[in-house]
């Protein structure tokens, strides 16, 4: 379900309230833990944490670079960790963390699924928001681009 809004109080406006109470909590979890630098905007339709064009402004599509974003979808809503996705060791931890908070993990290459917020380890999140840094993940990306 992409939005159209403009911007994020907007978009989590047109929700139904049980889903904006539960991206409104996820939203203050990654908020405290997004490491300075990145941006908080409204992109692809989502609620989108990325690099500022101003910081790296030649990317692969022309678009900020997205580190997390969050979403309400048809069927469930959703936190997408591009950094789950784009490092092994990392995915590797996320899996063990989420696994051992007692939760069940639904979660493709880098959308971790939800249907209700007592679904997610918000711990987890937070930790999983937290790890890289916005340089790091640029020379990540750089790096991946060279290949």
């Amino acid at each position: 379900m992409k939005s159209s809004a403009k911007t994020v109080d907007q978009y989590l406006r047109q929700l139904p309230v049980d889903r904006q109470k539960a991206l409104r909590a996820v939203r203050q979890v990654i908020r405290k833990n997004l490491p300075k630098g990145y941006e908080e905007a409204m992109n692809w339709g989502a609620i989108c944490y990325q690099v500022p064009l101003s910081v790296l402004p030649k990317t692969y599509n022309g678009q900020p670079l997205c580190y997390a974003a969050l979403a309400s979808q048809k069927n469930h809503m959703a936190v997408y960790l591009m950094t789950i996705y784009g490092n092994k060791a990392t995915e590797k931890w996320f899996r063990q963390r989420f696994k051992a908070s007692g939760k069940k993990l639904d979660c493709g290459k880098c959308c971790v699924r939800f249907r209700k917020l007592e679904d997610l380890p918000l711990d987890v999140i937070g930790e999983a928001v937290a790890r890289l840094p916005l340089k790091e993940y640029i020379r990540r990306y750089e790096a991946s681009r060279k290949k």
